[in-house]
């Protein structure tokens, strides 16, 4: 059997001896195409050996820094408002009559004293007319009765007719004297009730919708009216702000300090007027917790109507040359707020800051900075202290092909295609 299998395989040792020498010639090639590789990827370096100063930054974040300056920033207190009128009238008839005529057109701006509209005129011309006789004719009979009380006076004195007499002419002038002045104040009423055929507009503003049409008969007691005037010039927003900034807003009021209010529309983005503050309510509603207070606009540009919604920002006080940051660029931990300060050496540290009032991006820092001081903004989330870092400048972004500039949307483009 031995010889059977050794016929029927003569050459197995030398088989795997030869498997031997494949496997080593292979690794020979693998190793000579490695360091042909590292040869090639050698030359096109240059053969220069890396910096020492890249060596240590290979894997550090790239940071553009912001330097810590001084402004101006302003305490600011937003709300949510509704423009309202100054003074909203409804025009009514003091007088009952046919419209005879209407001379405004809806839309119109008018002026105080402008003629509106006018009434039949002539029942009331003709009750002038009448208090106007009765006033003549009573006004001769007092005169005739003061001749007679001026002569009854010197036949008294004569005793020449009875004091009876005399006192009965003194009560008769008296009467008289009455009878005019009831008749003086008839005219005067007829002359008003005149007057009122002749609507004017109590004040300067815009005329709205026309509520009577020519023809109609009008009196005192329609709900209605004949035309809505408001006044658009100046106008006025009532807002709302929490109790707590109260205190603040007196003051400076008390102080005679003048606090601007901006007008924004809904969203808040877009500048409607300016104006000022004028005053607040007396009293805090206990529900809410909250003061209207009322700011006045001039509103030369008609861009405030009454019943509209507006923000409104407030501007209470201004705190001059503070040291200010970026918000973004204070975070919030274990030890309170801080920031991250560039060193000169390309790392950063945590440094604590107390801050002030915040406007908006910026925020004022009471301590902890100096001007000329570095922090970081972007990215300082993803730090840590005595991390290492690579300072770049807005220049050097700018020219990066990751900028969002033409290489940038060249790179997008192109990842598009693919």
């Amino acid at each position: 059997m031995k010889h059977l299998k050794e016929a029927e395989f003569p050459g197995a040792p030398q088989t795997m001896a030869q498997k031997l020498r494949k496997r080593a010639t292979s690794l020979t090639v693998l190793v000579a195409l490695l360091l042909i590789g590292a040869l090639v990827w050698w030359t096109r370096q240059g053969g220069e050996p890396e910096p020492a100063s890249n060596r240590r930054t290979a894997g550090a974040m790239s940071i553009v820094p912001e330097v810590v300056g001084r402004s101006d920033i302003a305490i600011n207190l937003n709300a949510l408002g509704a423009v309202t009128s100054l003074a909203t009238v409804t025009v009514k008839a003091q007088s009952s009559g046919y419209l005879m005529k209407i001379d405004f057109k809806e839309g119109q701006e008018v002026k105080k004293g402008d003629l509106l509209a006018e009434i039949d005129p002539r029942p009331y011309e003709a009750a002038l007319a009448q208090a106007t006789g009765n006033l003549t004719r009573d006004e001769a009979l007092l005169n005739g009765a003061q001749v007679d009380l001026t002569r009854y006076r010197g036949l008294a004195a004569q005793n020449a007719i009875p004091h009876q007499t005399l006192d009965t002419q003194v009560a008769l002038v008296a009467q008289d004297q009455g009878t005019v002045e009831a008749d003086r104040a008839a005219v005067k009423a007829a002359e008003v009730n005149l007057q009122y055929c002749q609507i004017l507009s109590p004040l300067d503003g815009r005329v709205g919708l026309r509520q009577v049409d020519q023809g109609n008969y009008v009196t005192p007691g329609d709900p209605n009216g004949l035309v809505v005037i408001t006044q658009l010039q100046p106008i006025s927003v009532l807002f709302t702000l929490p109790e707590d900034n109260l205190q603040a807003i007196s003051k400076r009021l008390e102080a005679g300090a003048t606090l601007p209010a901006t007008a924004y529309d809904r969203s808040g983005a877009n500048s409607l007027a300016d104006g000022i503050l004028q005053t607040f309510d007396s009293q805090i509603d206990p529900t809410t917790g909250t003061i209207k207070l009322r700011a006045q606009f001039p509103n030369d540009t008609r861009n405030l109507y009454p019943n509209q919604f507006v923000n409104i920002r407030l501007l209470v006080d201004t705190h001059k040359d503070v040291v200010v940051v970026p918000t973004a660029g204070v975070l919030r931990g274990v030890p309170g707020p801080y920031v991250y300060l560039i060193n000169a050496d390309n790392t950063v540290s945590v440094r604590k800051v107390s801050l002030g009032v915040t406007d908006g991006d910026h925020i004022e820092v009471l301590s902890g900075l100096a001007p000329g001081d570095r922090i970081v903004v972007d990215g300082a989330d993803k730090l840590r202290d005595g991390a290492r870092i690579n300072v770049r400048t807005e220049a050097d972004v700018s020219k990066s092909p990751d900028h969002d500039g033409s290489d940038g949307k060249k790179r997008s483009e192109s990842g598009k295609k693919q």
